[in-house]
């Protein structure tokens, strides 16, 4: 993990226990921050510490953190660097803001990169026990594990993602548009389609791999079309989004709503109609 960082940073996120390290943001000229246990603090030479002592990456070195995690060929990744991010061979996620760069109304390239958001992808087996057995023991259903951006919501997915396969020996497509989904231990029994949006790649398992489940995260408005297209096919759909509410989905397509409260931790499980389920 993070062998794509410059020496002076990789040095100080090596000063830090990598089980409590979820996020890194790197901002040329500015304090190096990570989210420790759930935490933002300063990152410097010694490990945590204070913002006096945080190291401050250079232009250079954001830009070579970024060169190296798009594998030293940023052509490659450019239609990744279009939509905010690019994602490593070992599942970080890094998203990106700069300059954009337009061309015929769209977005063409992102330059003059000055900021980089690093999520860490973590395998914590069990940590989707609870939502298993309260939601899947006694039949499958459809359901969004729902939090704000950090809390888990990946890890989790994955998780339940290995306990389908092992428990039920169900065929599980994992739909993952940014490669980070996949990053771990998914189970024997699933099969992962990377990098594409979500109606492509629902339309197209549906039809080559006969899912009996699909996994995927970060469901945006536009892609409860996918849900519902995978559902009337006699799918279940097992998602996340970034959502507080019951009552702001776009679209009541789950049978079961889990709403998190702080990172990992369940806070509440809803039926279809927003009930809270005992």
């Amino acid at each position: 993990m993070l062998e794509f960082l410059p020496p002076r940073i990789r040095s100080c996120a090596e000063r830090v226990d990598p089980a409590l390290l979820y996020e890194l943001r790197v901002r040329a000229d500015k304090p190096l921050r990570m989210n420790y246990g759930g935490e933002f603090v300063y990152l410097g030479a010694c490990g945590k510490t204070d913002e006096r002592g945080a190291l401050r990456p250079t232009r250079q070195e954001v830009g070579d953190a970024l060169f190296a995690a798009s594998g030293y060929c940023v052509y490659s990744v450019e239609n990744q660097l279009r939509q905010g991010f690019v994602t490593t061979s070992g599942g970080e996620r890094i998203g990106i803001a700069g300059t954009c760069v337009y061309e015929n109304g769209a977005v063409h390239a992102m330059r003059d990169v000055t900021s980089l958001c690093i999520r860490i992808p973590h395998e914590i087996r069990g940590c989707a026990e609870e939502i298993y057995e309260r939601c899947l023991m006694d039949g499958f259903c459809s359901l969004l594990v729902m939090s704000p951006p950090g809390e888990g919501k990946t890890t989790i997915l994955r998780d339940l993602t290995r306990l389908i396969c092992e428990r039920t020996r169900k065929n599980v497509l994992v739909s993952d548009e940014r490669g980070e989904l996949s990053a771990g231990d998914l189970g024997e029994t699933a099969d992962v389609m990377r990098f594409g949006e979500k109606m492509t790649a629902f339309t197209a398992g549906i039809r080559a791999m006969r899912p009996d489940v699909i996994v995927t995260d970060e469901l945006l408005p536009a892609d409860y079309a996918a849900v519902r297209r995978a559902r009337e096919s006699g799918i279940h759909v097992i998602a996340s989004a970034h959502l507080t509410r019951v009552d702001d989905v776009p679209d009541k397509a789950f049978e079961r709503y889990v709403l998190l409260d702080g990172l990992g931790k369940v806070g509440g499980i809803f039926d279809g109609g927003g009930g809270r389920v005992a």
